[in-house]
């Protein structure tokens, strides 16, 4: 398995907390049965900046780590970036990481709204040739609450990353419920950990693959691994249509939504 979304690296964010702490993520992650992990600390978040330069030296770092303890994982350079008003030109200035040096880059929304800036930062990322991943986008309150929001920026052409907890029911049955409603209604396109640490928030990728398994079925588990794969290979990624019953899928989040 791959996982494009992770906090594996130690002291720059909420993630690991030292180096101790990353290597044993790592060794959960192996015995996860993940081969690749994507580092994605956070970036411009307004507590978190982690610029490129410094990503690349602890990636290098932590690999070096992993040969000498014998564990097989390989980690790759990547960023979580908060939409902000620089994001563009800082792009263009090289202080940002795409996901495993492809065309995908990964962006969080704030967990309460949708950014009045989404819409224009990636149709603009997509015009210079970069493809938007939203992050956990399950865990945004506007999307709950009007999932219009999170089907128009990706009939733009940006992808959805669902968390692995969410699908799993770690997060709770209300978030379970409509992770796998948006996988019904192909508004998503891949799942990844957002790990933090081997026990509150683990990797636990294999348990939400065989819980999207038992529910939608094995094709539907395999085009999310599929599409894993696709992004740390900069493939073009395998998209569905994601427009079909919207009403219903309105009317699921905003029961949702209410209930919360």
């Amino acid at each position: 398995m791959i996982d494009i979304h992770s906090h594996i690296l130690p002291f720059i964010d909420d993630g690991a907390a030292d180096w101790e702490s990353a290597l044993a993520m790592a060794q959960d992650a192996h015995m996860d049965g993940i081969s690749t992990v994507v580092a994605t600390p956070h970036h411009a978040n307004g507590v978190y900046m982690n610029p490129a330069p410094g990503i690349r030296q602890a990636v290098e770092e932590l690999n070096d780590r992993l040969r000498q303890a014998g564990n097989p994982l390989l980690v790759l350079p990547g960023q979580e970036i908060r939409v902000y008003g620089d994001l563009l030109n800082d792009l263009e200035q090289g202080h940002l990481l795409t996901l495993a040096g492809s065309r995908y880059i990964l962006l969080e929304m704030p967990s309460s709204r949708v950014p009045r800036s989404m819409e224009s930062t990636c149709h603009e990322l997509l015009i210079q040739g970069f493809v938007p991943v939203i992050a956990h986008p399950e865990r945004n309150a506007e999307v709950a609450a009007d999932p219009s929001q999170l089907t128009r920026l990706i009939e733009l052409g940006a992808l959805g990353q669902l968390t692995a907890q969410s699908v799993a029911g770690a997060l709770g049955n209300k978030l379970q419920k409509l992770s796998l409603e948006l996988c019904r209604r192909n508004a998503v396109h891949v799942i990844a950990s957002d790990a933090h640490d081997n026990q509150r928030r683990p990797f636990g990728l294999s348990e939400a693959y065989a819980v999207l398994t038992k529910e939608l079925g094995q094709p539907t588990s395999d085009f999310f691994r599929q599409n894993s794969q696709k992004i740390i290979h900069n493939e073009e990624i395998i998209r569905a249509d994601s427009t079909q019953s919207q009403t219903k899928l309105h009317r699921l989040f905003g029961f949702f939504s209410r209930k919360g």
